[in-house]
């Protein structure tokens, strides 16, 4: 008799911590209730099945939960797999990938006609939510030539671009519409500046539709566009758990740092970690209040930051650490 006892208190038991679980969510919800989150989306997260699924469930959760989310993704991989594919080679130069006319064209196919419409397609299947847009479409960012720079000397990479401005007015009418953004991070070129493509023409006429395009980096996209719209919140999904104390000695991650400590830190980190930690940097001075970087291996990190007490990954605020008094 002691076995339907025993069943049910380890059910009651379950549901009790569920419940832990809802409530410790209740300030969070109530924080961020209307409030606009936007989301860089890449690494594992955007490459392993279950990971994506679970990506879009917790998108959708957040809508659900009255939040305002905005995602804006890259796609390295798939576009090194598209270019491998069609026999076109690849180099980079000071990280940055070398971006010819011939690779752009297949950058702009990717990222707006495969991986936008991927996020797009697994969102929609929980509803009419989702919708998808290039960094083209209503002049939403205007990019000029960046170069990178070895040994003092700055490089041409072709059409890689760095932003110069943003106009959100349709991300803010989706979202206020009750959409979810899906925005690739593909650029005009900044025409009245006389910024154009690879060759110096203006595809404007009829000389190569791509010429006035640029490729972005999405980790400085998706700053951009938080600043411009105000978030409460910058995050940017990545492969590993935050960022390290004293990487590769210890990892250790730190878990909230301000922008000043940061700046002075940035110098001494890996390649990789340097444009989303600038990302973070470049939102929160622009008046984002908090940036995260989240490990995207990680089932449900978005939720786990968002709606609980320590969150997880490594938060950067404002100003110093001693400055800001302690919130997630």
């Amino acid at each position: 008799m002691t076995a339907p006892l025993t069943d049910a208190s380890a059910r009651l038991g379950g549901a009790l911590d569920k419940a832990h679980t809802l409530i410790e969510a209740l300030p969070w919800l109530a924080r961020f209730h209307g409030e606009t989150i936007v989301i860089k989306y890449g690494g594992n997260a955007m490459t392993e099945e279950h990971l994506r699924a679970k990506f879009a469930a917790d998108v959708v959760f957040l809508r659900y939960a009255g939040l305002r989310p905005v995602i804006v993704h890259g796609g390295g991989p798939q576009i090194q797999a598209h270019l491998d594919l069609l026999g076109i080679d690849s180099h980079f130069v000071s990280g940055l990938r070398v971006t010819t006319p011939e690779a752009m064209r297949v950058v702009r196919m990717v990222l707006a006609g495969q991986v936008n419409r991927d996020v797009v397609g697994l969102i929609n299947r929980h509803g009419p939510f989702a919708v998808g847009m290039s960094g083209e479409d209503a002049h939403l960012f205007t990019a000029e030539r960046k170069h990178a720079v070895v040994d003092g000397v700055k490089v041409d990479i072709g059409q890689v671009g760095e932003i110069v401005r943003v106009d959100a007015g349709a991300v803010r009418a989706l979202l206020d519409d009750g959409r979810i953004p899906v925005v690739s991070s593909i650029a005009r070129a900044d025409l009245d500046a006389g910024q154009y493509g690879q060759d110096g023409q203006d595809g404007a006429d009829g000389v190569d539709a791509g010429a006035d395009v640029y490729n972005v980096n999405a980790d400085t996209a998706a700053a951009a566009l938080a600043v411009a719209l105000g978030a409460a919140k910058l995050i940017v999904l990545t492969d590993v758990e935050g960022l390290y104390a004293d990487w590769p000695s210890s990892d250790e991650v730190i878990s909230r740092i301000g922008a000043t400590d940061l700046a002075e830190l940035l110098p001494s980190l890996s390649s990789g970690m340097v444009p989303k930690m600038e990302a973070c940097l470049s939102a929160v001075r622009g008046g984002v209040p908090q940036a995260h970087v989240l490990d995207g291996r990680v089932a449900h990190a978005l939720l786990l930051e968002i709606f609980t007490d320590q969150g997880i990954g490594t938060m950067v605020v404002p100003g110093t650490d001693e400055s800001e008094e302690e919130a997630r």
